[in-house]
């Protein structure tokens, strides 16, 4: 799983930041992406393993992005986890519907981002 590509997408700088420092010390290629039409943009031209997506972005949501994702016959395989405060159970519902692997709830713990990531390529 090393080296594996993870976008991720939060309209937090500082989560983006976050994200990025952990994961690429555990050996992943990391881009970032503030909202889902950037995500959108980069996961056609990069072609990520997973997207780390956060639910509760600005416009269009993680959700709506991740339906986006799953119909893209470009985008055929890149796993999402969604990254969310949310963690009610129609939220996970609609999780699943968007084909979704799982999810990373914030607040999280840094140092096991790696290990829910290559839980998630492998599901």
């Amino acid at each position: 799983m090393a080296g594996a590509r993870v976008l991720v997408v939060d309209d937090e700088p500082a989560i983006r930041l976050l994200c990025r420092v952990n994961l690429q010390a555990e050996g992943f290629s990391v881009k970032e992406a503030a909202d889902g039409a950037a995500a959108m943009t980069l996961a056609r031209e990069w072609h990520p393993d997973l997207i780390l997506l956060d639910v509760m972005m600005p416009g269009e949501d993680g959700f709506a992005v991740a339906e986006r994702i799953r119909d893209d016959p470009d985008l055929t395989g890149v796993r999402v986890l969604f990254l969310t405060a949310r963690a009610d159970m129609s939220d996970h519902e609609r999780s699943r519907t968007t084909g979704a692997v799982g999810h990373v709830t914030k607040p999280f713990n840094p140092s096991s981002l790696g290990d829910e990531i290559r839980a998630a390529l492998t599901r």
